[in-house]
């Protein structure tokens, strides 16, 4: 697996017109801030995956489903 790897990122404007165009299963949308961040506003349907653990959690993403992170 390649560490580092440009990902495409999303803002919040397109993230939701990602979410209002895809079923919520087949898209996964990785929120990468801290929890604190998250439950003060996330998006619908994101996943919270703190930064610091998404190499552990990195079988999560499904890899047959686009994957879309949203910028703070």
């Amino acid at each position: 697996m390649k560490f580092f790897t440009p990902a495409k990122s999303l803002n919040t404007a397109d993230s939701q017109t990602c979410i209002q165009n895809h079923a919520r299963e087949d898209v996964t949308i990785p929120d990468t801030r801290q929890p604190s961040e998250y439950g003060k506003e996330h998006l619908p349907g994101a996943i919270l995956m703190p930064l610091p653990e998404l190499s552990d959690r990195r079988d999560e993403l499904k890899k047959d489903k686009p994957i879309r992170y949203s910028e703070p």
